[in-house]
């Protein structure tokens, strides 16, 4: 049998999804310790004999356990396996994957820790039993993937036993975002809820649910007729019916889903893909609104819809189409609310205020980076954007608080807190070097530069191409001998890559034509022409010289040599900006923030003038990533502490930047504790010219820079990505030595950003 595109397509996500489930270490997530463990101490204070003090603590007040372990921040995924995706009753241990893929999600968006539990019993009293005796263990339970009617009796029968908050998600998310996308909605088509006639296909988990929840946003039960694989329930219908199925049992003559979506003015899908016609579209009331969400592919799909009935407004489980109704909008963000006011339950209070929440949240103007974070895509509210964008950070801020007050008014809230301090602490809790890269990165996407990689048979820069190309980031093109590369490409599944553009400069038609473009370059700096062709070989030369000829876009080059020798050709041949200096910027990206490290690579004792240059040019480096540069000219002495040189020379750098860009925050001359802790400027240097803690550090040699950020990339969990030259006349970056995959992404980004400005100018 010939394999289609749609087969080989297949082929390749199964691949590539069973290399990153198995790729070391196995699995998606793992458990790290949150205090030192370093020395004795740590460890008697960690276990014996000092755990015994908030053992005692919680034993006398249990309610000690919120501060005294990890359970206020912890969750269980629990499942039985009955209901996996579309997978169906695979078993407990084959929903694992699944399930630790829910804590990833929980903990990316709500920096919430899950531990998933896979339960092997379709004893729904055992189950309960199990889940029950884990109580003490979390904060909440998070069930997933367990089939109907089972989940209604176990949820239902949790939530009565249990002090902390339960919630199925297979039943409420779905239940949620699409019940704010229904009031927005109905908003846009000027529709009272109570008056609109809902039709409903299918009668699992989330079909109840949803109808359930739509009813208690205000959809009045007598308009909703239910359909299952029997088609209506009606009353008196004996076949296929369950007490959950019941209680829509209506009295009507239509037994069909064709008939009862005549005049309806919502349909709600979480049935089988393809069950609904274009024609059946047709027979809706005006300005239909059409929730097909049936996974991965929906019960009409969007072009059908738009083609049938372009008064629709339209929502699917899908991204590829407008107004995605995603799950994960609403789980990590409602048990975030939860879990900070130490909630006993998430109620229909809750739930409800979640879907506003998100409605409100749609209706607002959509700034720039979420724009940025979807390929510069813009959306307004409308009828393709009902519902917010599951990579909008803004959503954490307006969901939680709202689930906090939610809980707080509704009486589940064993803590009340601060509205306005909450949401500021939930807006510091988000990964800001997080945001930024992302942006970078889809900022990067809308280019799609080419970017030359001179070490293209290393394993890791094929992997990070691997991902530069299936992202969209860039194009890679890749130097080597094309079978060492055709070979890594097989032996590693890295199928993105099977077409990728490979050239042997030994073997490249362009050889010629670049020595004596080398040659022209060089020969007033002692290079023959046979020289030339010697070092054109080089790959490091020859993709310096693809990018001057204006072949390539740009370079990403420096995992397998020492910085001098990959950086050598970025500056005989590329070269620098007319009468501008260059320097090298490492980016720190911590959970919390982003730091700019300059110069760490070239200058060994800059002067003061070179020192203000290079400063001013890393803010405008920080500018380009949406960040207010605030500089600090370090030293090891603090505004005067301690005299020498070097504190005199950051001292007048500081001077010079402030003559030259009064705009600029900058300070110095000033120790590195000063520079990064508010608290004590604001206690002993009150007059520091810094109005939060420096995100520009400049460094007043190359031993203390180069120096600080070796030991920062050794002992941290941070990424540092780069160094970034400054001022080269053309894209070109050289990465350190043994980079790791996602470094070389992020500086591959930024050099297509930076390829994207050129062709701009």
């Amino acid at each position: 049998m010939a394999i289609t595109f749609a087969d080989e397509s297949t082929k390749r996500i199964k691949e590539s999804a069973l290399e990153y489930h198995a790729r070391s270490p196995h699995g998606k997530i793992e458990v790290v310790p949150t205090k030192p463990c370093a020395t004795q101490r740590d460890l008697a204070l960690a276990y014996s004999p000092g755990v015994a003090e908030p053992c005692l603590e919680i034993e006398r007040d249990p309610e000690q356990a919120w501060s005294y372990t990890s359970r206020g921040n912890l969750v269980a995924v629990i499942s039985n396996g009955t209901a996996v995706l579309g997978l169906g009753d695979i078993g407990a241990l084959a929903g694992k994957p699944v399930m630790e893929g829910k804590g990833v999600l929980f903990k990316r968006f709500a920096g919430i820790d899950v531990f998933d539990l896979e339960v092997d019993t379709k004893d729904v009293d055992l189950l309960c039993r199990v889940v029950k005796s884990l109580e003490p263990t979390f904060g909440g339970i998070n069930l997933e993937d367990i089939k109907a009617p089972e989940c209604f009796v176990i949820e239902e029968r949790l939530k009565r036993e249990m002090n902390i908050p339960v919630f199925h998600d297979d039943q409420h998310g779905t239940a949620i975002i699409s019940g704010a996308a229904l009031l927005n909605a109905l908003s846009l088509v000027d529709k009272a809820i109570d008056k609109v006639k809902v039709v409903v296909s299918g009668a699992g988990a989330s079909a109840i649910a949803c109808t359930n929840f739509y009813i208690a946003l205000g959809v009045r039960r007598e308009n909703v007729l239910l359909v299952d694989t029997r088609g209506v329930v009606y009353e008196g219908r004996k076949e296929g019916m369950n007490e959950y199925k019941a209680a829509f049992a209506r009295p009507t003559h239509l037994r069909t889903l064709e008939e009862a979506m005549v005049g309806a003015d919502v349909f709600l899908g979480c049935s089988v893909k393809g069950l609904v016609k274009p024609k059946m579209l047709l027979s809706m009331a005006r300005d239909p609104i059409v929730f097909a969400l049936a996974n991965p592919d929906p019960e009409i799909t969007y072009p059908e819809a738009i083609a049938a009935r372009p008064d629709v407004i339209m929502a699917t489980g899908r991204s590829d189409y407008p107004n995605q109704v995603n799950n994960v909008l609403g789980f990590p963000f409602i048990f975030r609310g939860a879990l900070d006011v130490r909630a006993r339950a998430i109620n229909e209070e809750m739930k409800l205020a979640a879907a506003r929440a998100l409605a409100a949240l749609a209706r607002e103007e959509v700034p720039e980076q979420v724009s940025r974070a979807y390929g510069g895509e813009r959306f307004k509210f409308g009828r393709e954007y009902i519902i917010p964008k599951p990579f909008d950070d803004r959503v954490l801020v307006h969901v939680a608080p709202a689930i906090a007050k939610a809980a707080m008014e509704s009486g589940v809230a064993r803590l009340s807190l601060n509205l306005e301090e909450y949401r500021d602490s939930l807006k510091k809790s988000q990964s800001r070097s997080r945001q930024v890269m992302s942006g970078i990165v889809a900022k990067a996407r809308t280019g799609r530069s080419r970017i030359v990689f001179p070490e293209g048979n290393q394993l890791r820069i094929l992997q990070a191409a691997r991902i530069l190309r299936s992202e969209g980031i860039c194009e890679p093109v890749l130097l080597s001998e094309p079978q060492k590369v055709l070979e890594l490409i097989e032996e590693h599944h890295l199928d993105e890559l099977r077409d990728v553009e490979i050239i042997n400069p030994d073997a490249s038609e362009r050889f010629e034509s670049y020595a004596q473009l080398l040659f022209q370059l060089r020969q007033r700096a002692g290079m023959t022409m046979r020289d030339a062709k010697s070092q054109t070989r080089a790959r490091n030369n020859f993709a310096a010289l693809m990018l001057k000829q204006g072949d390539a876009d740009g370079v990403v080059t420096g995992l397998t040599m020492t910085w001098l020798n990959a950086v050598r050709p970025a500056l005989e041949i590329i070269g620098t900006k007319a009468g501008k200096d260059t320097g090298g910027v490492f980016i720190l990206a911590t959970k919390q923030e982003v730091k700019f490290l300059a110069d760490c690579t070239l200058n060994i004792d800059p002067t003061p003038e070179r020192l203000a240059r290079i400063a001013i040019d890393t803010a405008e480096l920080a500018s380009s990533f949406d960040i207010t540069p605030r500089i600090a000219m370090l030293s090891y002495s603090t505004f005067g502490s301690a005299k020498g040189q070097s504190p005199a020379k950051m001292r007048r750098a500081a001077q010079l930047v402030r003559e030259a860009r009064p705009d600029l925050e900058v300070e110095g001359e000033i120790g590195v504790d000063a520079a990064l802790d508010a608290e004590l400027r604001g206690e002993v240097f009150p007059f520091a010219r810094l109005s939060d803690d420096a995100n520009i550090l400049v460094f007043p040699s190359l031993d203390a820079a180069n120096i600080s950020f070796k030991l920062l990339r050794r002992t941290t969990g941070a990424s540092l990505i780069g160094p970034v030259l400054l001022n080269m006349a053309l894209p070109i970056n050289v990465m350190q030595m043994g980079a790791e995959v996602e470094e070389i992404v992020y500086l591959a980004a930024l050099t297509a950003l930076k390829a994207q400005g050129e062709r701009q100018r």
